[in-house]
């Protein structure tokens, strides 16, 4: 019957399979085990370690200890050994073995890595996805925003240690109605209310449970890194990773003798090409051309500034020369006409033109008075104004007072000390000199603070007994003789007979007249000496003095005057 059924012309679509979940399947052997038989006192003293050990069963009632057959309860250790450190081989749907086992272990066995080669190949999706509508969005809103109001209420009571911890709830009623009923149960009641009501927590109370620190976990495992595959290094490459050494130079401590290409090719230079910019070449021309346009411009004005300069020094000769020539006819007056000519035709006087009248001759005459008493005015008034301007004629004493300090020194008239307690005087000129110690004012071996004396015409002025008189007053002494000095003083010529350098005559005022001889009598009397008395060493000691005698220790350290022999000059 199906046979004579014809074969389909459209085919349709069929609904495609469900994608299944990969099936992790465990490759590790399971190897059943022989279990002790009932009764035994080896099936309940034995131990349970290795799911082999179950002998592929369930777990024994009669044994009381933790039990895990097939490895069930114990998710976080599941496919690892007890050293912790291997790994049970896990494969795929697709039978292929799981090489991210490693990566899905300890603290990142709940998130998600991309460790296959479909992570890296893009993913083409058929359209646009399909948005969530308004009341979706909103539900989601509300439980995003009171999940994240919890965990920052939580997060601040944490950090409020003040906060009230939560209070137990309400009391709950039970209605209890126990099975055994009778007068003999329960005293007799049939029924009862129980109140259940959590038991309040004592804050004072220790801790119950000991916080034990568990180890830290494995690290995170390194990132797969996709290489690509090698390929053989070329010539140039090699060339390129050749980097000379670091030489320095300042510095050599080993003392090497390094060649020069070696030092040129630690230096660099030779890497790259040296290329000079156009622009160099242009902004060196256009500074050219702009010094020689500044330079034209600049020997332009300062030709023009020179010719203005002779002009106007041409104008001002030719004024002064005019002046000159003005001064000159008014002075002297104009040259004598040549007798002979009449009268009509001479000119005037005093630059007059020919031909003018007797009246125009008095008019300009009388501008002439007018411009000569003026002339004369003006001078009058230029002497009066230099006189005032320069002062009177200066007399001796106002020009020693205006003489400066060299001039004053040249004439021996220098007073340093200014006269009368002053300021003292200094020569301005002195410092307006380039000289000095930073000049090279003397030589380095030569101790000479001065170049020249200060006052070297002082020496003229000073008295210098004559010779003769010291030998007068010495004496042939020789004693005398040694204290007389070798030199005189510096800057004095002892040759030069000096007109009023004789020794200063003093006079004796007279005595008056003393009839009596009272002067004579005071005067002996004070060059006397009168006798000392017993009492007159009293109160001379400047120290307290016992009361029983009145000596002092210098009169007993000397011991008695008895023991000393005294000796005096006899007179001839």
């Amino acid at each position: 019957m199906l046979a004579a059924i014809p074969a389909p012309v459209h085919e349709h679509a069929r609904p495609l399979p469900a994608p299944q979940q990969p099936v992790s399947m465990s490759l590790m052997g399971t190897y059943a085990k022989e279990t002790p038989p009932y009764g035994t006192k080896e099936r309940k003293v034995q131990t349970l370690r290795k799911p082999e050990d179950y002998g592929d069963g369930g777990a024994f009632p009669e044994i009381q200890k933790p039990q895990y057959p097939l490895n069930m309860g114990k998710e976080a250790k599941q496919g690892i050994s007890k050293t912790g450190k291997t790994l049970a081989v896990t494969t795929n749907a697709d039978g292929e073995i799981s090489w991210d086992a490693i990566v899905r272990q300890g603290r990142n066995k709940d998130k998600t890595f991309e460790t296959g080669h479909s992570a890296l190949v893009p993913k083409v999706t058929g359209g646009a996805p399909e948005l969530p509508d308004e009341e979706e969005v909103e539900k989601t809103a509300r439980e995003t925003a009171a999940a994240i109001g919890m965990v920052v209420d939580n997060k601040i009571q944490a950090e409020n240690p003040k906060t009230i911890p939560a209070q137990p709830g309400a009391a709950t009623y039970i209605k209890y109605t126990p099975a055994q009923q009778g007068a003999q149960y329960n005293s007799g009641a049939g029924q009862r209310i129980i109140k259940m009501q959590e038991m309040a927590v004592d804050p004072m109370q220790p801790p119950k449970f000991r916080h034990k620190k568990v180890p830290r976990g494995p690290g995170s495992p390194p990132v797969p890194v996709m290489h690509s595959p090698p390929r053989p290094v070329t010539v140039k490459e090699q060339q390129d990773w050749k980097i000379p050494p670091c030489i320095s130079n300042w510095k050599n401590a080993k003392g090497y003798t390094i060649p020069l290409d070696k030092r040129l090719a630690a230096d660099g230079r030779g890497l790259q090409e040296v290329s000079i910019n156009d622009q160099f070449a242009k902004f060196t021309e256009s500074l050219y051309i702009a010094e020689q346009q500044a330079r034209q411009a600049v020997e332009m004005r300062s030709k023009v500034q020179r010719e203005l300069l002779a002009k106007d020094k041409e104008r001002k000769e030719m004024e002064l020369r005019n002046l000159a020539m003005r001064a000159r006819l008014d002075r002297v007056g104009p040259p004598p006409l040549p007798a002979g000519l009449p009268e009509a035709v001479m000119p005037s006087s005093r630059g007059g033109e020919a031909g003018e009248s007797r009246q125009e001759r008095q008019e300009r005459q009388r501008r002439e008075e007018i411009r000569e008493d003026r002339r004369r005015e003006r001078e009058r008034e230029r002497r009066l104004d230099a006189r005032d301007a320069h002062g009177v004629k200066k007399s001796k004493l106002t020009r020693d007072r205006d003489r400066d300090v060299s001039e004053r020194i040249a004439l021996g008239q220098a007073h340093i000390g200014g006269g009368g307690g002053g300021e003292a005087m200094y020569d301005q000129r002195l410092f307006n000199q380039d000289q000095g110690m930073g000049s090279g004012l003397a030589a380095d071996d030569t101790y000479n603070m001065y170049d020249k004396p200060l006052f070297a015409d002082r020496g003229n002025g000073l008295y210098k007994p004559r010779a003769a008189a010291d030998e007068d007053d010495s004496g042939n002494d020789p004693a005398a003789r040694s204290f007389k000095p070798d030199k005189g003083f510096a800057g004095v010529d002892y040759s030069a007979k000096q007109t009023d350098g004789a020794a200063p005559q003093f006079e004796r005022d007279p005595a008056e007249a003393d009839p009596f001889g009272l002067d004579q009598f005071m005067s002996n009397v004070k060059q006397g000496k009168r006798k000392a008395g017993a009492l007159d060493g009293i109160g001379q000691g400047g120290a307290l003095r016992a009361g029983g005698g009145g000596g002092s220790y210098d009169d007993y350290a000397g011991g008695s005057s008895r023991s000393r022999m005294e000796f005096s000059r006899g007179q001839a």
